[in-house]
């Protein structure tokens, strides 16, 4: 199976009406989300402030664990690599495999685990703003 090149999936998070940059076969875009809403169905809403975007690669070992964490601003991932789980406090799942992408919670403690024999690879984006985290640890470690 082909997937998206780590341009085009740049392309389509970066640049509105991406799919306006093919032509003549030279350039192809592969949409991979378009949403208002993080996967569990609340508005996605930007935080006010000076804007701040930042895009990480997370890099999880078979089998382990991000921890109980929340997002206090909206992100977008992409699986690289690999296979993620994230679980929420009410016990909802979301499954990604490589090449699918996922509007991450706001707001909301999840947890993301490894479900696969080998490492994941997690191609992240925020858009935040100046001085505000990405991530939140829970306080005891669990919901």
């Amino acid at each position: 199976m082909r997937r998206p090149s780590l341009f085009a999936c740049l392309l389509v998070f970066a640049v509105p009406g991406a799919s306006a940059l093919e032509n003549d076969g030279a350039v192809k875009v592969t949409p991979l989300m378009k949403t208002t809403t993080s996967w569990d169905g609340k508005p996605l809403v930007y935080p006010t402030g000076q804007a701040e975007v930042s895009a990480l690669v997370v890099e999880i070992a078979p089998g382990g664990e991000t921890g109980w964490h929340r997002h206090p601003v909206p992100s977008f991932g992409v699986v690289l690599e690999g296979a993620l789980e994230v679980r929420l406090e009410d016990g909802r799942v979301q499954r990604l495999e490589r090449g699918q992408a996922l509007a991450e919670v706001v707001g909301t403690l999840h947890n993301g685990r490894n479900v696969d024999d080998t490492p994941l690879k997690l191609l992240v984006f925020y858009a935040g703003s100046v001085g505000q985290p990405l991530t939140v640890k829970a306080a005891t470690g669990k919901p």
